[in-house]
């Protein structure tokens, strides 16, 4: 039996893992040869981790778990007829799990900004340009994310990362001495970002934002990124040395041009056990699937891992004629410490609660501690948590 798994972010690596401990064998194709730990990469920009520490190579976490290894990137995927293409050969399958990640939504001048959800190497970028404006001494530094249009569930939004690299950034600049030196906006074309973490957590959001010492430019839809200024659709403009945004998520190019079956944004449609709609033998992990079940969910690297175990549980007891299955809805949740570099604050939304719980000094400490936790438990050095 061929399983192919294609990605190696974070769905893409549980899925191989847990596919591994019920002795399949089990190929993933990676078009790059590291898992990188996005979460904790907002301290790259700001001197507090490096990019090495962010990653963990694949080809070791191939060797422990005893998955194979295939470095190529995929330019094609024909489901009908089970085979997949890459740049260097073709790959046919039994059995697929998809977990490509997402594509972003194109605004004019774009080019213009940089994203901490990006490529891996925007993070080190974003620290040079960052580092050269805090030698000048002064500057404009915006920081936002937007949506998609098209996205009618509107959960292909990641902000929670903007707000994160936005405080660490003040928190930096005052260490320097220079925070009335620069000039800190937080902007967003939704009338009120980050509302998806729950009316609890948004309600604080201000409190941040004073303490901080962050203005800031919600609800008007953003028409140009320019190389010194952000325009606006109502002709308004912020000035900029320095434009950090994380673009709205969109359906991964390979997958819009591929026969699999898309919502109106191009993410794979799924059913509730994470298989891809009129497949039986394909499933879709992670950004590249469109989230369904609650309004207010949102693509996270923890969603990511929910949705790989439960394909993998229902993969599994299909295999071994067990009819019991597993819904991704029935696990569904925001979580996070949202990270500002002094402190930090724990949040959490269900279908049913949301709150967020301030958490100074300790809450940086307790996210730094996740990020070791994360990358020894991946590496077998140390006991995994269930769900974590």
């Amino acid at each position: 039996m061929k399983i192919l798994i294609l990605g190696g972010g974070f769905a893409g690596v549980e899925a191989a893992i847990k596919l591994r401990k019920h002795k399949y064998e089990v190929t993933l194709i990676s078009d790059r040869d590291f898992l990188f730990i996005y979460p904790v990469s907002i301290w790259i920009p700001v001197g507090k981790r490096s990019y090495e520490d962010t990653q963990i190579k694949l080809s070791d976490l191939a060797k422990i778990h005893g998955f194979s290894l295939v470095l190529d990137k995929v330019t094609k995927i024909e489901a009908k007829n089970s085979i997949v293409f890459g740049e260097d050969k073709s790959y046919s399958f039994d059995y697929l799990f998809i977990a490509m990640g997402m594509g972003k939504v194109k605004t004019k001048g774009l080019e213009h900004t940089h994203s901490i959800c990006g490529k891996p190497e925007e993070s080190v970028i974003i620290k040079d340009l960052l580092d050269n404006l805090i030698t000048k001494g002064k500057g404009n530094i915006n920081v936002g994310f937007g949506g998609n249009p098209k996205d009618l569930t509107a959960t292909a939004v990641r902000g929670g990362p903007a707000f994160e690299l936005l405080f660490n950034i003040s928190v930096l600049l005052k260490e320097k001495g220079l925070r009335d030196h620069f000039n800190l906006t937080f902007f967003a074309p939704m009338a009120e970002p980050g509302k998806r973490m729950g009316e609890k957590a948004y309600g604080k959001m201000d409190t941040f934002f004073e303490h901080y010492k962050v203005k800031t430019h919600f609800g008007i839809k953003i028409k140009e990124f320019h190389e010194n200024a952000i325009l606006f659709e109502d002709d308004s403009q912020i000035p900029s040395d320095l434009t950090l945004y994380i673009s709205g998520g969109d359906g991964h190019p390979i997958i819009k041009e591929s026969d699999l079956p898309q919502n109106e944004t191009g993410f794979i449609q799924i059913n509730e056990m994470c298989r891809v709609e009129g497949f039986p033998r394909i499933y879709a992990i992670g950004d590249i699937a469109a989230i369904i079940g609650h309004q207010w969910a949102a693509k996270q690297g923890h969603v990511a891992e929910i949705m790989a175990d439960v394909a993998i549980f229902n993969f599994h007891n299909e295999q071994s004629g067990k009819e019991k299955r597993m819904s991704y809805w029935e696990r569904l949740h925001i979580i996070c410490v949202m990270d500002s570099g002094d402190g930090a604050a724990f949040v959490m939304r269900t279908a049913k609660t949301d709150f967020m719980v301030p958490l100074p000094i300790i809450g940086h400490w307790l996210k730094k501690g996740w990020g070791w936790y994360y990358k020894n438990s991946k590496m077998k050095r140390m006991f995994r948590i269930p769900g974590m």
